[in-house]
């Protein structure tokens, strides 16, 4: 009975940081050998747990429920490094209290510092989106507030819908507010609406975006389908949002500011600082460390302005371009994993995040609402948003398959399909290699 239920604790806290059913799917397995037990598995969703444990002819099955789902990269290193240190004959107890240390860890940024991460990550988003100076700073304190309201509410454990919903409409409603107020003074023109999606891009669930794409590319259905509902649910709650404000005060989504750089190298140079300012405060969001958080912005700001070059200079199709990138993202991850002793994941996906499609994705909401609303105009509204939500759906496909196609490179265990029991016995040969 404590064998099982250390190994279900330690899904259950991977589950809850943010891991992906094959991760928690592995670390579970190699836990249940090392404590006795002599199979172990696991069906695993977003949000539960259902194991059963096997000792000679008696087996015990456990199912728990996870429902304080989020994103802790700090968490996720932590419960990763004891994974890797187990050896056969481990006790329940050391595990037990190790799983202890790490349920009790806290938060490496507080909240002031993790809203500035939310407002200079989404500020440098804007600047990527063509936005001009006027949109980055609105921009910037609109998302800072709008963390704010979503950590204090994930903290006292609202619904993340609602929580979604009401972020949503303080983010947007704080950029509106300030745009509208610069320009009835005069000292702007009204030509800043454009911006007003930046404002909101915090809100992204950029990671189980990515777990639920390469949970798909395993053929792990259950978490996969359970992981992609969750993040439509949540966009599709600041997309009304977004919609909401911007139909109130008849705002043009489209409209951005004309005060942008002069194309070149200086062009080039800023996109790739701001590539790393928002990849890095991804990361911060995420709470990954200060060094997990740099190499993931140095990879993101690498293969983000590689991308954005492949596009502009030498038109390549921008799915193919994302593609491309997300494949520079896993092969140069995998190149500090092994230098930095860090998780693929922590370094992976703050660095994909800054190129999932955020923009157009809302904008084709916005332009869903308003098919049926501006009468002879309802046709081309249609229209945009189908254009939209289909190039939506073909970025983020390019980028599930170009992380996928990098893992299966660099890793022999996507190569082949091997279940979380072979999976063990390999790591365990490997380990008695190394010993010896």
């Amino acid at each position: 009975m404590r064998q099982s239920a250390v190994v279900l604790r330690l899904g259950r806290l991977m589950l809850a940081a943010g891991a992906g059913s094959y991760r928690v799917k592995s670390s579970m397995a190699r836990a249940a050998a090392a404590v006795g037990l002599d199979r172990h598995t696991a069906t695993v969703t977003m949000t539960e747990i259902v194991t059963s444990s096997y000792v000679g002819d008696r087996f015990r099955t456990e199912a728990a429920e996870v429902r304080l789902v989020g994103v802790n990269v700090d968490r996720l290193e932590a419960l990763r490094r004891i994974v890797h240190d187990l050896r056969h004959h481990e006790r329940v107890e050391e595990l037990d209290a190790e799983l202890d240390r790490v349920a009790a860890m806290r938060g490496l940024y507080g909240p002031l510092t993790n809203a500035l991460a939310s407002g200079v990550a989404c500020a440098g988003f804007c600047f990527l989106n063509h936005g001009g100076w006027v949109e980055c700073l609105a921009v910037l304190v609109a998302a800072c507030l709008g963390q704010a309201v979503r950590r204090c509410m994930l903290v006292r454990h609202f619904q993340h819908f609602f929580t979604w919903l009401v972020c949503g409409l303080v983010a947007s409603g704080l950029y509106m507010s300030i745009v509208s107020g610069l320009s009835a003074s005069g000292l702007i023109a009204s030509t800043h609406q454009g911006g007003l999606v930046s404002a909101i891009l915090f809100l992204i669930p950029g990671f189980p975006m990515v777990t639920a794409m390469l949970d798909l590319m395993r053929q792990d259905f259950s978490s996969a389908i359970s992981r992609s509902a969750y993040v439509m649910l949540v966009m599709a709650a600041a997309g009304v949002a977004v919609w909401t404000v911007s139909f109130i005060f008849s705002w043009d989504l489209v409209t951005v500011s004309s005060a942008y750089p002069d194309e070149g190298v200086v062009l080039y140079v800023l996109r790739a600082l701001c590539s790393f300012i928002a990849a890095y405060g991804f990361a911060m969001l995420f709470n990954a460390g200060a060094r997990a958080a740099a190499l993931a912005a140095v990879v993101g700001a690498a293969a983000n302005t590689g991308r954005i070059l492949l596009v502009t200079e030498c038109h390549v199709p921008w799915q193919l371009a994302v593609g491309l990138a997300a494949v520079v993202i896993g092969l140069m991850a995998q190149l500090f994993v092994s230098r930095a002793s860090l998780s693929r994941v922590a370094l992976s996906v703050p660095a994909v995040v800054i190129m999932i499609p955020g923009v157009p994705f809302y904008r084709a909401l916005s332009a869903l609402n308003d098919y049926g609303v501006y009468g002879d105009d309802a046709g081309s509204a249609l229209r945009e948003a189908a254009a939209s939500i289909v190039e939506v759906f073909f970025v983020i496909t390019a980028i599930g398959m170009g992380l996928a196609l990098a893992r299966i490179i660099t890793d022999r265990n996507w190569r082949h399909d091997v279940t979380p029991k072979e999976l063990v016995d390999v790591e365990w040969a490997e380990d008695d290699v190394e010993t010896a």
